[in-house]
């Protein structure tokens, strides 16, 4: 029955027949009928501290978004890359909005960054600068998500799956050492590959945004500690948790505990009303992608009765055979069929279908989980050829101003570069018997 519905489930997912968070409650309803779970042990999966964490992580990104603190910050980067050159302004396109994505979502970040590079190509007379800067803008959000686990969708369900799978978890700095590297390393290699034709001199104008508000002060200063206590968690020396004797807290705790912050403190402006208003209110936070949510508790309820059904077992016992393969070819086939099938289908969805399997997979062929887990949670952001691939590459083709053709001529070659880089990094980072740690 546990297979039954990862295969309806599987199918609904790639080919949305129903919207992807309707056949995320699949198992909700069908798992108690079944004999599979119980309601307690489904409510524990849809409300899991992963699930509550990106809660958190898509409420602070809407205070951002609401005080225009990303746009600021991108705004410095800019400024401090330069604008004196095509090739820095591209770069300075794509670097903005990688650090942005970083901490909120992509999606948010590739449509605050498109009106600016539209406003800048209008006043550009080179027509080879359109692609570049454009790309950049898409390109850039999707690759900065896969540095923190807050980042992309994809990070969250690995992370939340395979504590599930194997009791470990991956905290906010275990993930650092596996994200940033293969996010400088693909920003590298994508400045380059996109700017390669570049060269001439260019004069970008940034518009001035005044002085910063005190809104964009007070939200910029949490996201900022926020991050601190993500990371300093569980280390250095067994991080703050251990020195103030608080292990039971997670960031999930953090994050909410920031987001409950931003309901309290005054932003320093008033409404229509004359009333003071506070970094963050509900008619901005409810705006959030629940969707995505309810996707993350499905995978998860998958999960958990793929172990307590025997399934993960018998799909492992199945795939011993791979023992025989080399795991820098197993990670290279899985982060090749996951780029490309992200191409056409949901990203999230994928993952979620996914890492069940590969979990088994690694495990059948005697790995850590994370293994083949991690390779294809990252592969998930590298889908660079079509506009349905991600938000970013949809929301920058539906500015009309690049074609397919364009944008899967540069991609295909970097959906490839990112199978490379990302099979290197896993294969010499993570530890084929512990992983990440």
């Amino acid at each position: 029955m546990t297979a039954a519905v990862i295969c309806l489930c599987g199918v609904w997912w790639c080919t949305e027949a129903v919207p992807i968070p309707v056949t995320s409650l699949v198992p909700f309803v069908v798992f108690p009928f079944t004999g599979v779970l119980d309601h307690t042990q489904l409510a524990g999966a849809y409300g899991d501290k992963f699930v509550l964490l990106f809660l958190a992580g898509f409420m602070i990104s809407r205070a951002a978004e609401k005080s225009a603190t990303h746009l600021r910050v991108s705004h410095g980067m800019m400024r401090i890359l330069g604008t004196s050159s095509q090739r820095r302004i591209v770069l300075g396109f794509m670097l903005a909005p990688a650090f942005c994505s970083m901490w909120i979502s992509n999606t948010a970040t590739a449509l605050i960054m498109l009106p600016v590079a539209i406003a800048l190509l209008q006043e550009q007379t080179d027509k080879r600068l359109v692609a570049p800067l454009l790309l950049a803008v898409a390109y850039g959000s999707s690759i900065g998500g896969m540095a923190t686990i807050i980042g992309t969708p994809p990070n969250g369900v690995f992370v939340s799956i395979y504590e599930l799978q194997t009791s470990q978890t991956v905290d906010f700095l275990s993930w650092l050492k596996i994200g940033v590297p293969i996010t400088v390393a693909m920003l590298l290699v994508t400045g380059y590959w996109l700017t390669r034709g570049l060269g001439g001199a260019a004069e970008l104008q940034l518009q001035s945004m005044g002085p910063w508000t005190s809104a964009q002060r007070r939200v910029l200063a949490i996201i900022a500690t926020t991050a601190v206590l993500w990371i300093t968690r569980t280390g250095p020396a067994g991080g703050w948790s251990t020195w103030l004797n608080v292990p039971m807290t997670h960031d999930a705790t953090v994050g909410l505990g920031a987001v409950v912050l931003m309901f309290l403190i005054p932003s320093g402006e008033v409404d229509e009303k004359g009333r003071s208003e506070t970094l963050l209110d509900w008619e901005t936070a409810r705006d959030i992608p629940w969707g995505i949510l309810i996707l993350f508790g499905g995978g998860l309820a998958i999960a958990r009765a793929a172990e307590l059904s025997g399934l993960s077992e018998r799909i492992g016992l199945q795939l011993t055979l791979l023992k025989d393969l080399h795991p820098a070819l197993l990670m290279a086939i899985v982060c090749l069929t996951v780029t490309f099938l992200t191409e056409f289908t949901s990203n999230t969805a994928t993952t979620t279908l996914l890492m069940p399997i590969l979990g088994a997979a690694s495990a059948g062929a005697g790995y850590d989980a994370a293994v083949l887990m991690i390779p294809a949670a990252l592969s998930a952001s590298c889908a660079f050829m079509l506009p349905v691939a991600t938000p970013p590459n949809a929301i920058i083709f539906g500015s009309e101003r690049i074609t397919v053709r364009e944008m899967a001529r540069t991609g295909f070659a970097l959906n490839l570069i990112g199978v490379v880089l990302i099979t290197t990094i896993c294969y010499f980072v993570l530890d084929l018997k512990t992983g990440l740690h």
